[in-house]
C-alpha cells in the first residue's frame, strides 16, 4: 500500500511539474494574490477526477471513440491561441500594472511586516474559475497524462491502484498550493510594468507553442 502510494505521488507529481497554460495560469494568479485558493481548488479538484477516471478504467472506452480526442484537440488549440492573444495585447499594450511591495514598521522587535498592492483592474472569481476550468478540461495532453498513462500505470498495481490514484491526487494537491500561494513571494521581482510586459509576452509564446503542439500531430501524423 505505502510503495503504491509512493509511486502514486511520484509518477503524478513528475507529470504536472512542467511549465504549461495551467501552471502559468495558477502562477500568474499566485502572483497577483487574486482568487489563489478557488483556483489552486479547481486545478486539484480537476486532477483528482481525471486520476479517478483513468484508475477506474474508464481510460479503454474513451479509446474508442478517437473523434472525442479530436475535439477537445481543436477546441483547445483555439482556447489557447485566443488566451495568448490577451497575454500578448497585455504585453504591448500595458495597462501599468504593477506590484507595490510596501514595509510597514514592524510591530515587535526582530518582525517585519509587508503589504502587497496590485494597481490594476482585478479579475472576477468566476472569470478565473471558467478560465481555470477551460485551460484543465481543453487540453488533450491532461487526458494523455492523467486519464490514460496514469490510468496504465494504476492498472499495474492490482488490488493497489486505488491507493497509487490517492497518491497521484496528493501530489496534484500538493503542487498546485506550493505555486499558488508560494509564487507570491515572487512580488519583489514584478513591481515594475517592464517585468509584468515580460511575464505576459512569455505567457503569450508559451501558449502558442502549446496549441501549435497540440494541431501538430494532425499534419504530420
Amino acid at each position: 500500500m505505502l510503495s503504491s502510494l509512493a509511486a502514486g505521488f511520484g509518477l503524478g507529481l513528475s507529470l504536472i511539474v512542467a511549465i504549461g497554460a495551467q501552471n502559468l495560469f495558477v502562477l500568474r494568479q499566485g502572483v497577483r494574490r487574486e482568487h489563489v485558493l478557488a483556483v489552486v481548488a479547481v486545478c486539484a479538484v480537476s486532477d483528482a477526477v481525471l486520476i479517478a477516471l483513468g484508475v477506474s478504467g474508464i481510460g479503454a472506452i474513451v479509446t474508442a471513440v478517437p473523434w472525442l480526442l479530436d475535439v477537445v484537440r481543436w477546441a483547445g488549440a483555439a482556447f489557447l491561441v485566443g488566451y495568448g492573444v490577451l497575454a500578448a495585447r497585455r504585453a504591448l499594450r500595458p495597462s501599468g500594472e504593477v506590484l507595490r511591495v510596501e514595509t510597514a514598521p514592524p510591530a515587535t522587535a526582530g518582525a517585519v511586516s509587508t503589504t502587497v498592492r496590485t494597481r490594476a483592474a482585478t479579475t472576477t472569481r468566476m472569470a478565473a474559475v471558467l478560465t481555470c476550468l477551460a485551460l484543465t478540461w481543453l487540453n488533450p495532453h491532461v487526458y494523455l497524462d492523467t486519464v490514460f498513462l496514469l490510468g496504465s500505470v494504476a492498472a499495474t498495481h492490482g488490488d493497489a491502484r486505488g491507493v497509487f490514484g490517492v497518491g497521484a491526487a496528493a501530489a496534484s494537491v500538493v503542487w498546485f498550493a506550493a505555486l499558488g500561494f508560494g509564487s507570491r513571494y515572487l512580488g519583489r521581482w514584478l513591481d515594475s510594468p517592464r517585468a509584468w510586459r515580460v511575464l505576459d509576452a512569455v505567457i503569450a509564446l508559451v501558449m502558442w507553442a502549446l496549441a501549435f503542439s497540440l494541431v501538430l500531430p494532425v499534419f504530420t501524423g
